[in-house]
């Protein structure tokens, strides 16, 4: 099927006062429709130094260009300065995504914490941190999320439990290639998940004669892939929407010549006949470009 979800992590201040506004802009000139997911508490970016000694964060940080991309202000929210709320200061921005249509969701509430720390806790902390994120959420745009989307791809058993109790249809929690209802460690959810199923330009950058100026190719080639449901594409507020907008720019003129139709997640999970969707394990594994592991759809 040739249709792809643009779902767009927003992670950062920076990203969702700059990126979301320039990605808005980009995706009315293609009358496209995307999901947003927004981190909604504080921006404490710099504690993701912690991860210096995790297998493949160095490579990737010299690769991506960590502080063209983000801005040695951003990389010191939370280490040298506190890190602003993104909720509220930036909720007006949120609220203009709601306002141009588009589909918007909870990516988490703080991201490095949750990054770092989720896969390990028990059901009070991830609880916790959910509630928060939804509540935080609220304040800020002024209505309910349609969906998540965790935040680095990590997540525990506790999670898909509790994105059913919250009310969630859907998710996109993980990498794969299908929807699925998810089952970890035991534990069974029907809150769907639509996974991510291409690379992000921060996985491909830097690798194999790849940069800035011909990552589209990659991410165009790997969409033509027929997939039952079509495809997932992850994109940052950061990246996308700052200095490799012209890449998005690219990739929506590339998609839209070759016939592609772009739909949300919401719309994807609308699509859906849930009676013939399968049952299939969360798992842990290594994704390339990435460091660390991420949660996986087994196949």
């Amino acid at each position: 099927m040739k249709q792809v979800v643009l779902k767009v992590d927003v992670d950062t201040y920076l990203g969702t006062i700059h990126g979301v506004p320039a990605l808005l802009e980009l995706f009315e000139r293609f009358n496209v429709k995307a999901s947003f997911l927004f981190s909604v508490g504080p921006d404490n970016t710099g504690r993701a130094i912690r991860r210096v000694f995790r297998k493949g964060f160095l490579q990737k940080v010299g690769r991506t260009s960590v502080v063209s991309h983000y801005g040695f202000r951003t990389l010191m929210n939370g280490v040298l300065k506190p890190g602003p709320h993104i909720g509220k200061r930036a909720g007006f921005v949120m609220r203009q995504v709601v306002a141009a249509g588009h589909e918007v969701g909870i990516h988490c509430y703080d991201h490095v914490r949750w990054q770092d720390f989720v896969s390990a806790r028990d059901l009070n902390w991830t609880r916790l941190e959910m509630e928060k994120a939804l509540e935080a959420f609220k304040d800020a745009v002024q209505a309910e999320p349609q969906t998540m989307g965790a935040a680095g791809w990590q997540i525990n058993r506790f999670v898909i439990a509790l994105e059913e109790q919250m009310g969630f249809s859907h998710a996109s929690d993980v990498r794969g290639r299908e929807p699925f209802f998810p089952t970890m460690e035991g534990t069974s959810s029907t809150c769907i998940q639509l996974p991510t199923t291409l690379p992000t330009l921060d996985e491909i950058i830097g690798s194999d004669g790849i940069d800035s100026s011909n990552c589209w190719e990659t991410i165009l080639e790997k969409s033509r892939e027929q997939l039952p449901c079509g495809h997932v594409y992850t994109l940052h507020a950061e990246l996308e929407g700052m200095k490799l907008k012209p890449v998005m720019e690219k990739l929506l003129e590339q998609w839209t010549a070759s016939g592609f139709k772009f739909v949300t997640l919401d719309q994807l999970c609308a699509s859906l006949d849930r009676s013939v969707l399968p049952r299939q394990e969360i798992k842990w594994a290594e994704v390339d470009g990435r460091s660390g592991l991420l949660a996986v759809q087994a196949l």
